[in-house]
């Protein structure tokens, strides 16, 4: 079995996400290794291990994939976007079709609301133009409104990232404009080809529309909008959180405001964005002198995993207030949460907390 193949395995079992799929490919070492410890680990957490995805039904997925032009790109694949690969939960394998090299650019992401006033689709078109002109790549989600006029305004120089597969369109009417995404900039789906967009998905696609930028700017967005979303997860990335300023008059402009207020930057030309994403001068940064190695951590005993799942709750907790509370090493309560979650016992929610299943 190629690893490709063991990686997509992994990856379509149910109940193993990103951080479980990161923490297992670094425990074991590759993804069939880690598909061989899953009934172990399972016991351990007292629970049946997961079924793993049918290797005929991954097999298909993949040829259908490679007959569409695209291919996949896993976590620790030299092409895989640098930016990306630094959250926590980054995909653990996208479906890409395009100029891969976009993604190792600036990137500046752009998103709004899907009713956007005329006069900001407009904006920006001309914006996302300028950054593009300035050596920015501009990255959206394909959506009506604001997405599009970015997508627009800054061909070929974008990226589109979107909640269905590669090969399904949403919305309907930006079929023509997302193959020529796919054909002259880059197109990115975390969801397996055919998979139909739903709700849960969006937000799994801003986090990577955050991910790939430096900076994200707000266009016109209101104070539910999922716009805001991206905004907060580009924020808990530690990357630049920017916003267009409108008429207190106009509900579209609420969400942007509200960031303003919150500390957001106020944006209003490509030069505004372009000053707050271009690198420190490296004269100024000096590089560590020496790494991080954390101490190898024992194994956790019995009584560390009863201790570990009796602090666990139906609300959720930061996994850092769990190594606190335990005493224990973070790489045990780490190796003891993967039990609980492949046993079945133990949910991840946003901001790295969990809680019990």
């Amino acid at each position: 079995m190629s690893d490709a193949l063991a990686r997509l395995r992994l990856l379509r079992t149910a109940g193993i996400g990103p951080v479980t799929y990161r923490q297992l490919i670094g425990r074991f070492g590759s993804a069939a290794a880690a598909i061989e410890a899953l009934p172990m680990l399972a016991r351990r957490g007292g629970g049946e291990a997961p079924r793993v995805a049918d290797q005929r039904m991954v097999e298909r997925e993949m040829a259908t994939t490679e007959r569409l032009g695209a291919r996949y790109l896993f976590q620790g694949d030299a092409d895989y976007p640098p930016l990306l690969a630094e959250l926590a939960d980054a995909a653990a394998a996208v479906t890409v079709r395009g100029d891969l090299v976009l993604a190792r650019r600036p990137c500046v992401a752009m998103v709004g609301a899907r009713n956007a006033s005329a006069a900001a689709c407009r904006f920006a078109r001309g914006l996302a133009h300028e950054l593009a002109r300035e050596g920015a790549v501009v990255v959206s989600g394909l959506a009506r409104g604001i997405d599009t006029a970015a997508h627009v305004g800054a061909m070929p120089a974008t990226i589109g990232v979107i909640a269905s597969g590669i090969d399904v369109v949403f919305p309907p009417e930006n079929a023509e404009l997302q193959e020529r995404v796919a054909s002259e900039g880059l197109l990115i789906a975390e969801q397996p080809p055919g998979t139909e967009p739903r709700a849960r998905h969006f937000p799994y696609r801003n986090r990577i529309i955050a991910g790939l930028s430096l900076g994200t700017v707000v266009v016109e967005a209101a104070p539910r909008s999922g716009s805001l979303i991206t905004a907060r997860l580009a924020n808990e990335a530690g990357r630049e959180v920017m916003a267009v300023p409108g008429s207190p008059l106009d509900p579209r402009a609420q969400g942007c405001n509200l960031l303003i207020r919150e500390g957001a930057t106020l944006v209003q030309n490509a030069a505004d964005v372009m000053e707050l994403i271009r690198p420190i001068d490296p004269r100024a940064v000096r590089a560590p002198t020496s790494g991080y190695t954390p101490p190898p951590a024992d194994e956790p005993s019995d009584a560390d995993r009863r201790a570990v799942a009796a602090l666990l709750g139906p609300v959720p907790v930061a996994v850092d207030e769990l190594i606190r509370q335990s005493g224990l090493a973070p790489a045990a309560v780490q190796l003891v949460l993967l039990e609980l979650e492949l046993a079945g016992r133990l949910d991840r929610h946003a901001g790295g907390r969990v809680a019990s299943a």
